[in-house]
């Protein structure tokens, strides 16, 4: 005659009790993280960036030889002369800092780690290797003027108004 021992069974019911919830827990954790990475595969993840073309005003806002400084562009149109201009990224060459036009001085400067560039943008000083980049500007047909920030151009493309 056999007789059976309550104490193991009842130790192999809850043993079989903690195995069933731990893989039921598991099974919940999985399905769980496929859900949320399902739900972040199916929204969309774009980059919002700003336009690379902007709008910076009529010509005959820029006086003959100014230099304006468009902080919210990053951008900088010269006007030399008569009609004649260009743009300038405001964006250092050395490590991507924003330049700082210095009008009693003629220069931009880097604030950060002392470049200095002409109004021409050459290099005068400083750490940066390159000049500043030169950005296409063109004229709208409704008059405006137009800067590119996409295209870099070379310095000597001046345009004519």
């Amino acid at each position: 005659m056999t007789t059976r021992n309550p104490l193991k069974n009842d130790a192999q019911q809850s043993r079989r009790k903690f195995f069933t919830a731990l893989g039921t827990g598991a099974l919940a954790a999985a399905s769980t993280g496929a859900v949320v990475l399902s739900a972040e595969f199916l929204t969309p993840n774009a980059l919002f960036e700003p336009p690379s073309r902007v709008l910076v005003g009529k010509p005959d806002q820029y006086p003959p030889g100014s230099v304006a400084y468009l902080t919210e562009h990053q951008v900088v149109v010269v006007r030399e002369g008569a009609g004649y201009f260009y743009a300038l990224s405001a964006v250092c060459t050395h490590l991507g800092c924003i330049i700082n036009w210095k009008s009693q001085e003629g220069v931009f400067r880097c604030p950060c780690h002392g470049s200095i560039f002409d109004k021409v943008g050459e290099v005068l000083g400083g750490p940066a290797p390159r000049p500043l980049r030169h950005l296409a500007l063109s004229l709208t047909p409704n008059g405006y003027l137009q800067v590119d920030k996409s295209i870099e151009v070379e310095p000597s493309e001046i345009l004519k108004v």
